[in-house]
């Protein structure tokens, strides 16, 4: 199943019945007089955020969405029925917008979250409301109200403990694939992962951390550089982000990893300043392979003057990755002082 994190949709709440306009004429009521029922109210439209769902792919394909009207009223002071609200499930991260005002619309955080993003019209008035010591035959009656009409940008963020950061080619997907049951794709060129990936990742029975394989990162990603800044929003919601850094020769002769780290931590704060203050791991992988620009301790030493304590693993062969777990649990779920 193909990942979709955007679509823009059309949505248009159901309007409301009309109110009828009827007079009594049973033999047993002489008098007569108005009988017209109110219309019922048109479906709204909602949106409820389901955790079972992973993509935005089915607002890819229809597009249009619309409520039913509410029923007419009717003679003898009979009301016509509400229409059911059209109910529309998204993913958990799912954020609605305006599409045409750019304002938001809500936020669905959690599973059953749900959100009136259309309100349905409201039915129109029967003539028996309208009946005066002066008017005892009215023929007033009100039509119903039009629903609400609007052009909804849907975004997904993925919910995630723990980001992974880094250029691509980093070895960011052998290191998810190796601690959860996550299958990206995995090969030596860049950009391998064209979408986020979620793994679960099980310290034990009562702790488990979920983590998100974001896209590999390049200098200028904020403006569209590379695969741009379509995944960026991915790790707004992660509460810790594991930085991997890369020194082998694969890595190429104009990347070092003091600077790899800079240029990444630049883009976060470019696309977003309060992502580049979210709390890192940062981890040299790729120790079986050895590094390009001195020892270990050597770039240990460049990151320990920054006072960043530079960690090191080998995903490929799984040295060093249950420290830089274990480390991730502590940065998420910090003990209290």
């Amino acid at each position: 199943m193909h990942f979709i994190d955007e679509a823009t949709i059309h949505v248009k709440a159901g309007d409301g019945g009309n109110g009828s306009s009827a007079m009594r004429r049973e033999d047993n009521v002489p008098l007569g007089g108005p009988s017209g029922g109110d219309g019922g109210d048109g479906a709204s439209v909602v949106f409820k955020a389901d955790v079972q769902l992973g993509s935005l792919l089915d607002f890819r394909y229809k597009r249009h969405y619309k409520g039913e009207r509410g029923e007419h009223g009717r003679p003898k002071d009979q009301y016509g029925a509400a229409a059911e609200d059209l109910v529309l499930r998204v993913p958990v991260g799912t954020v609605i917008y305006d599409a045409d005002t750019g304002d938001l619309i809500a936020d669905l955080a959690a599973d059953g979250a749900s959100a009136v993003v259309a309100q349905g019209g409201k039915g129109g008035r029967g003539n028996i409301h309208f009946k005066t010591p002066w008017n005892q035959a009215p023929r007033t009656c009100e039509p119903g109200t039009p629903g609400q009409e609007r052009t909804l940008r849907l975004e997904l963020k993925l919910l995630a403990d723990v980001g992974l950061l880094g250029y691509p080619n980093v070895g960011k997907s052998t290191f998810i694939s190796r601690v959860s049951r996550a299958r990206p794709k995995i090969a030596d060129y860049p950009f391998t992962t064209l979408a986020p990936n979620l793994g679960v990742v099980r310290l034990s029975d009562e702790r488990t951390l979920i983590i998100a394989d974001i896209p590999g990162l390049i200098e200028g990603a904020a403006e569209g550089a590379g695969l741009g800044h379509q995944f960026l929003r991915h790790v707004e919601r992660c509460r810790a982000l594991l930085h991997i850094l890369d020194d082998t020769y694969t890595a190429g002769p104009d990347r070092e990893p003091l600077k790899d780290f800079d240029v990444i931590n630049a883009e976060l704060a470019r696309y977003a300043p309060h992502l580049a203050d979210k709390p890192q791991l940062v981890v040299l992988n790729k120790l079986d392979a050895g590094t390009t620009h001195g020892s270990v301790d050597e770039l240990a030493a460049q990151f320990a003057a920054r006072g960043i304590t530079l960690h090191t693993m080998s995903a490929a062969t799984g040295e060093g990755v249950d420290a830089v777990i274990a480390r991730l649990w502590d940065l998420v779920h910090p003990r209290p002082e």
